[in-house]
């Protein structure tokens, strides 16, 4: 046996846990273009009569998105929902101190619930109440105005703006990245825990079923991070849910090697959450687990943006200023396929994810205004994994060659999951992290009634920095691969170098 070859087994004895339908989830916020001449824009020749662009929403439901987070992010920790309701031309505009911009509310609560129902059944609200610059007192009113049938002030005014209907909103984030400094009305743990505490306990008096995510570390590399978890669980840990977490990737100074293995701080991030937050359970005596929302994360080149925000003039407060536009390349691609398998890999805690963000900001749709809406080289397989990737996530143990990196040591070449549907097929999804050799892969199968291979679909290029622009929308698109084969129980395949791949086995 070559030592060249990566190995691994299936098993429907050995699995993860079931796949929930939010781990596709999604992220908008009131930030550049996300809102504005992304997913609205009135005047556009493809908006509807509420002014959503229909060319993205056809995209956005290609992309196979479920829970959308909303309003923020940053954003949220100056947001007053009241600024967001009622008559479009009576809502007041407002600085937005977190990206540095106007906001004009012409998009409010009202018109994010319009579009997700547009979107398909699966898609639902995963609503963020501002903890930074507000409290309990805010969270409960957007409560009430949102999910009380009527008969109440708040209910009331909802039908009188024209919605009849509660939103029914279950998922509610208390507040963003509170850990950050540079949040709007940062807060120790210990101040935050209370807060978030508080704030939990006074919404489930108004609706014991709403589900509520605290904020975790905003990062692993947060000085205070893992204390932090401790800290706001020991508080809150009975009255919520979920905690978050939130990470993106970059290559840094060049290092594509180390930034292809991002994956492996993704897992270890949510290994040491999960092991925080049932440190505390045990502390505490609970027979409850906390589970995941890692309801941000992407590949950002957070480094381009921190060197743009110095030259932001102080005077200047535009509208929907291009932010954060990143362009992705089939390298990136292949490193943001290499984290959704994380996230499916740990199926049996992570049971929220938000990829941040859905249009123009760290997005897989890209617009123009006025013009054509295209998919990023990221979108491919985001909505392969939406739509194959549900069921129940197999145990991947993977026996592979290894690379060696400056950030991570000693990694392996293959990083990998599948996911065995109702139905009994199993999509393989796997990334060889190997910028120059194929990686050939071979996988036993072992009490899975499979005798074929329905498809083996590739992201990869020659040139690993090629990516789809406004000129070439369609340069970079997943190919079939020819020779991949299922035979006496074991399926083999060839990995082209630094490829993100689909495998399909009936």
């Amino acid at each position: 046996m070559s030592k060249s070859t990566a190995r691994f087994t299936l098993d429907p004895a050995f699995t993860v846990g079931q796949v929930n339908a939010r781990v596709f989830g999604s992220f908008v916020e009131h930030l550049g273009r996300c809102v504005y001449t992304g997913v609205y824009e009135p005047d556009h020749p493809t908006a509807d009569e509420a002014g959503l662009r229909t060319d993205v929403l056809d995209l956005v439901r290609e992309l196979g998105v479920t829970a959308v987070r909303y309003p923020g992010g940053n954003f949220v920790s100056g947001y007053k929902w009241e600024d967001s309701v009622g008559p479009v031309e009576d809502r007041p505009r407002r600085l937005d101190l977190a990206w540095h911009s106007t906001e004009t509310n012409r998009f409010g609560l009202s018109e994010f619930i319009a579009f997700l129902k547009k979107l398909g059944p699966e898609a639902e609200p995963m609503m963020a109440v501002n903890l930074g610059t507000r409290g309990v007192a805010e969270a409960l009113e957007l409560q009430e105005y949102a999910n009380h049938p009527s008969g109440t002030a708040l209910s009331d005014l909802r039908a009188a703006h024209g919605d009849k209907e509660p939103f029914g909103i279950r998922l509610w984030c208390l507040g963003n990245e509170m850990d950050g400094p540079w949040q709007t009305g940062h807060k120790t743990a210990q101040e935050y825990g209370r807060l978030a505490a508080e704030t939990a306990r006074a919404m489930r008096q108004a609706d014991p079923g709403v589900e509520l995510v605290a904020c975790g570390s905003s990062s692993q590399a947060m000085p205070t991070f893992a204390e932090w978890e401790a800290t706001v669980l020991q508080e809150a840990y009975d009255l919520v849910d979920h905690i978050s977490l939130h990470a993106y990737y970059e290559p840094v100074d060049g290092d594509v090697d180390s930034f292809l293995a991002s994956a492996v701080d993704m897992e270890s991030f949510i290994e040491n959450v999960v092991a925080t937050a049932d440190h505390i359970g045990a502390k505490l005596k609970s027979k409850k687990r906390i589970n995941l929302s890692f309801d941000e994360w992407n590949v950002w080149y957070l480094s381009k943006w921190e060197e743009h925000a110095k030259t932001f003039e102080q005077t200047d407060w535009p509208e929907a200023p291009r932010l954060l536009e990143d362009n992705y390349s089939v390298t990136d691609a292949v490193v943001f396929g290499s984290l959704l398998i994380a996230l499916l890999r740990h199926a049996d805690r992570v049971t929220v994810a938000c990829l941040a963000q859905l249009v123009n900001v760290i997005a897989p749709i890209m617009t123009e205004p006025g013009g054509p809406a295209w998919r990023q080289t990221t979108f491919f397989p985001f909505a392969q994994a939406s739509k194959y990737g549900r069921g129940q996530v197999l145990d991947v143990r993977v026996d592979s060659p290894t690379y060696e990196t400056k950030k991570y040591g000693e990694t392996d070449l293959l990083h990998a999951t599948a996911v065995r549907a109702a139905d009994g097929t199993v999509t393989v999804f796997a990334v060889n992290r190997s910028r120059t050799q194929p990686l050939p892969l071979e996988v036993a199968l072992n009490g899975l009634c499979l005798t074929a291979v329905t498809e083996h679909s590739a992201l990869a290029d020659a040139d690993p920095d090629a990516r789809n622009t406004l000129d070439d929308p369609g340069r970079v698109v997943p190919h079939p691969v020819e020779g991949t084969a299922l035979a006496d129980g074991t399926l083999t395949a060839v990995l082209e170098p630094l490829s993100w791949n689909v495998i399909r086995l009936a």
